[in-house]
């Protein structure tokens, strides 16, 4: 009857299974690698004050996306749904839940990790380009301001923002277009990325430049309590570097044969992501002593540097445009399939879950999401952003993994086409830590706020935002005159 039941409520998936495996796994990998690679050692290395430790984060940080990603590898095998989380939310939580989680997605999760992306790869194109900008005069003319949060500036940087708004309408309208289209570029994208990475990892190391000294010797350690907000500040930059591989699970009702490719592509992309950062901290830290990469502003050109000498800042540039289009793509593609999975289901606008009758796309959601996107990136606001939205990401997989042993014990007789590996003990470690993390952050956050050191308490306004939704889902609820999953 459990079987019966759970059947009944999984509706079949409008949109065509057109991504195998390596689409997936590409999806997976290109999500994932993006700016962060290039752009978080630095901060991290100043905040922990040690080589052992930086290194340790990155493969900390790792195992438990990797922990996550086996958690939702049972999800995504057992609901193969386009809409991911908020299909898993709305089956273990009811209608609420999963509403308030793809309110938070398109309103700050996904939305502004895909305008940070945006802007770095125009950021880094604009080396070649030389494009326009405003006078400070003009730029200071035109502010934003939002009490409490601070002070907006769109006319800064505008060339470099109307080049990310480019990117972002044209990587959406080929995924309005064209699945296949897309998933085939981002498998082009993938590997083009790995290629330059490498390129990047065995170039510094084979430059005969470097000091395998400088994997131990330690800058400013910090100790203590001082060590342990390290960590966890340290640690709110990998997950920022890390985040990605959820996407997957928001395509699996796209995915052939999900039960078997869901959980394969996870494994295989977080482990890539995860040797792939190891690889490239470690270059970093062979050419250049801690407190150079601390103070560095932009770490990848430095080692380049010494590596090759003068010609390093046009070989990161390109490195960081191909890593970050890639990702622009790989975020677009899946990210809009929560709010169309939320518009069918009618807990948001039911125009947004209208599919492309020709194209078999959520083509509604995407252009959403891409209107959305534009908008965050002429804000600029993007450091408040990505720290909102690692928070907020970090409750839902939390959430998730409490959710596995909800439906093991509600529906035991489901089918489960793959189970976590080590389940109950990396399931309740990956909640423990998820519970850890979260308070500590609040807790980080708080005491910078107070100190000045930041303008405002970003996990709060995170959840702030969030709860800005709440009206919507009653508004909907009446309009649709919306039942309850229990009464439907």
């Amino acid at each position: 009857m459990q079987v019966l039941i759970f059947l009944t409520y999984m509706s079949s998936a409008a949109l065509a299974k057109k991504l195998g495996f390596w689409s997936a796994t590409s999806i997976i990998t290109g999500s994932i690698i993006g700016s962060g690679v290039f752009m978080k050692p630095s901060s991290m290395a100043a905040q922990l004050g040690s080589p052992v430790w930086l290194t340790l984060v990155w493969v900390i940080a790792g195992l438990f996306s990797l922990f996550g990603a086996l958690v939702y590898a049972e999800l995504g095998a057992m609901m193969p749904e386009t809409g991911g989380i908020y299909v898993f939310f709305r089956k273990c939580f009811g209608d609420f839940v999963a509403y308030l989680y793809g309110w938070a997605a398109f309103a700050v999760i996904n939305t502004a990790a895909v305008a940070a992306i945006a802007f770095v790869c125009a950021y880094y194109a604009d080396y070649f380009l030389h494009l326009p900008h405003f006078s400070e005069a003009v730029v200071n003319r035109y502010v934003w301001h939002i009490p409490f949060i601070g002070d907006l500036y769109p006319l800064k940087d505008i060339g470099v923002k109307s080049l990310a708004i480019l990117l972002v309408t044209g990587l959406t309208a080929l995924n309005y277009l064209s699945v296949k289209a897309g998933s085939q570029f981002q498998v082009l994208s993938t590997v083009l990325k790995i290629a330059v990475i490498a390129a990047l990892i065995f170039g510094i190391f084979f430059s005969g430049k470097g000091s395998l000294a400088n994997f131990t010797t330690a800058g400013t350690a910090a100790s203590g309590n001082g060590l342990l907000s390290g960590i966890i500040t340290a640690m709110t930059g990998a997950f920022f570097a890390y985040d990605g591989w959820i996407n997957i699970t928001s395509m699996a009702g796209e995915i052939k044969n999900p039960q078997k490719n869901i959980p394969r592509s996870l494994w295989l992309g977080v482990l890539i992501c995860i040797l792939v950062y190891v690889l490239v901290n470690q270059a970093y830290l062979y050419v250049l002593p801690l407190d150079k990469v601390a103070t560095s502003p932009l770490v990848a050109a430095d080692a380049m540097g010494v590596a090759l000498g003068q010609t390093s800042e046009a070989i990161v540039a390109v490195m960081i445009v191909i890593c970050t289009f890639g990702a622009i793509n790989g975020n677009v593609m899946a990210t809009a399939r929560i709010t169309y999975a939320m518009g069918r289901d009618k807990v948001f606008s039911a125009w947004s879950g209208k599919d492309h009758p020709r194209f078999q796309t959520p083509g509604n959601a995407l252009w959403l999401h891409g209107a959305w996107t534009c908008m965050f990136i002429l804000t600029g606001s993007f450091d408040m952003l990505a720290d909102m939205f690692v928070f907020i990401t970090w409750i839902a997989y939390g959430l998730g993994a409490m959710g596995i042993f909800m439906l093991r014990k509600k529906m035991p007789l489901a089918e489960r086409p793959y189970k976590i590996w080590g389940h109950p003990y990396i399931t309740l470690i990956f909640i423990v830590f998820s519970g850890f993390y979260l308070v500590t952050t609040v807790y980080n956050d708080i005491s910078n706020y107070l100190a000045n050191r930041q303008p405002v308490i970003n996990s709060v306004l995170g959840l702030i935002i969030t709860g800005m939704g709440i009206p919507l889902f009653f508004y909907y609820k009446k309009k649709y005159n919306k039942k309850p999953l229990a009464d439907q």
